[in-house]
């Protein structure tokens, strides 16, 4: 059996094994695949892993041997799953791998916002604590984050880990989904999405993006918004509408924001996020510790095995 990993280097950049994909028959490892070296690297394959390299249908139409798509993320978007459902291909993905490494990045960019430690260690480096008449300094507001309302927008495995660790910092929080009627933890409260947005002081999103959700965080949102909020987003680039929050922030409509995605990625040089102020940016990493990779190894390939024994885990199609 051939199998081709299409784009393997953001899941292993060289710190985890494909083994115990190879003990499934011939693998090939590829860094990278432009589009046009797609179809020639998979000719004959009937197993294919990839996480950002798309295949579509007229992709697919050219690979008579393909028998198995698997997804190296949980979104799969990457895939024309119709089609493939229609030349009896099948195809999984894998969720759930890393819900505390998103969690943790949340929390990296709250204490980033709240505590200005990279703030202070760039002044500290450059002298400012040498010269200081006191024994320290800040140079900004610290804030506690006890007592603070945490408002989350969506509330699946990221939504429960970040709110437990907000319980933990002693935060308040309140959570808007779908379903009112959803179960919560003791100390979270469903709240309508506009009481959330204006009584939150900080607002992480844990979405999915559809049609829906699309732009969620829009001009007439931030306005709603406490001007000394705060705004994470660790869910999909998309849900915010990236122009408004420049402006947002510039003007001081809300104070700081957070995000680990943008709507295109890599992003355009003239995306508005890059040069507002007032935010941090982090490359879509949020996911990548090395334990939620093997995670997400791990399950790919407990994946394939289900298939072989004529079992199927996280279909998607």
């Amino acid at each position: 059996m051939k199998l081709v990993v299409l784009d393997g280097y953001t899941l292993n950049p060289g710190d985890l094994d494909w083994q115990a994909l190879a003990t499934f028959g011939e693998l090939s490892v590829f860094d990278r695949s432009a589009p046009e070296e797609v179809l020639i690297r998979s000719q004959d394959a009937e197993i294919i892993f990839t996480n950002k390299t798309v295949l579509d249908a007229a992709v697919l139409s050219q690979l008579p041997k393909l028998k198995y798509i698997g997804i190296l993320a949980t979104g799969t978007n990457v895939v024309d799953l119709e089609a493939a459902k229609a030349l009896g291909i099948v195809v999984t993905n894998v969720p759930g791998y890393g819900p505390d490494a998103v969690a943790q990045m949340v929390f990296a960019h709250i204490l980033h916002a709240t505590q200005q430690v990279a703030v202070h260690s760039d002044a500290v480096k450059q002298g400012a604590w040498c010269e200081s008449k006191d024994f320290c300094f800040t140079l900004t507001p610290l804030q506690s984050l006890k007592g603070k309302r945490l408002g989350l927008i969506g509330f699946g495995d990221i939504g429960k880990a970040v709110a437990q660790i907000g319980q933990a910092f002693g935060m308040n929080i309140l959570v808007n989904t779908r379903n009112p009627q959803i179960k919560l933890p003791d100390g979270c409260r469903w709240v309508e999405q506009e009481l959330l947005f204006s009584q939150s002081d900080i607002i992480s999103l844990h979405c999915p993006l559809s049609p829906d959700t699309d732009k969620l965080i829009d001009a007439a949102v931030l306005e709603k918004m406490k001007s000394s909020a705060i705004l994470i987003n660790t869910a999909r680039g998309g849900l915010i509408d990236e122009a408004a929050l420049s402006v947002a922030l510039e003007k001081g409509a809300i104070a700081f924001a957070g995000v680990d995605v943008l709507s295109t990625e890599p992003p355009l040089l003239d995306n508005p996020l890059l040069s507002a102020k007032n935010i941090s940016i982090s490359p879509h990493n949020a996911w990548a510790t090395i334990e939620a990779r093997q995670n997400l190894l791990n399950i790919a390939v407990d994946n394939l095995s289900s298939f072989t024994q004529g079992q199927v885990s996280h279909r998607v199609n």
